[in-house]
């Protein structure tokens, strides 16, 4: 077991028996070791470097309409409570003479999602990656996600869910952002 996995799990053994648990217990004795190899899996986004991975796969080409990539899912960490929220990315850039390999947009979204996060920065974070690494006309990113800070605990609202959006470029023009949304509602309402 490496180092950073054995002091995690030397601090969930005491979580637990902070909580009122015995760690030495038959149920909970591997408990400390699969929780701090859980997050270190969880938080792996922190090791990754976003941009290198859209560049690994930068191509010349001509294409100049919007390139969509929708219901990328992902599961994230919020950083006021520990929870997890989780739902979808929907993205657009418009080339300007790169195009990235579409696995890669899947990829920074899960690189993103896997840090201690916020839906918000992630949105921004998401949207000024795909700027920075590829130079488009434009960028735009929408996140649909539920947080279960939101139900488990607190308001308890089971049904909520949060949107946020983010754009660059060319999708400052309403039109081009409506093109977008509406591309995206389209798919969401043919899988119901």
């Amino acid at each position: 077991m490496a180092d950073k996995e054995q002091a995690l799990a030397r601090h969930y053994a005491d979580i637990l028996q902070l909580l009122g648990e015995d760690p030495e217990r038959e149920g909970l004795l591997k408990t400390p070791c699969r929780v701090a190899r859980a997050w270190l899996e969880l938080t792996r986004g922190y090791a990754e470097d976003p941009i290198a991975i859209l560049r690994s796969a930068l191509f010349t080409e001509t294409y100049h309409n919007m390139v969509v990539v929708q219901n990328i899912e992902f599961y994230s960490l919020c950083e006021h409570h520990l929870l997890p929220f989780f739902g979808h990315v929907h993205l657009a850039y418009i080339p300007n003479g790169q195009i990235t390999g579409l696995s890669k947009l899947a990829r920074i979204v899960n690189t993103f999602s896997h840090r201690l996060q916020v839906q918000e920065r992630m949105t921004e974070e998401i949207a000024h990656c795909i700027d920075e690494a590829l130079s488009p006309q434009g960028v735009m990113v929408v996140v649909e996600a539920r947080h279960l800070c939101m139900q488990m605990r607190g308001v308890a609202k089971q049904e909520a869910y949060t949107t946020t959006m983010r754009h660059i470029g060319a999708f400052e023009q309403a039109e081009l952002r409506q093109e977008f949304l509406s591309q995206i509602h389209v798919a969401q309402d043919a899988k119901t």
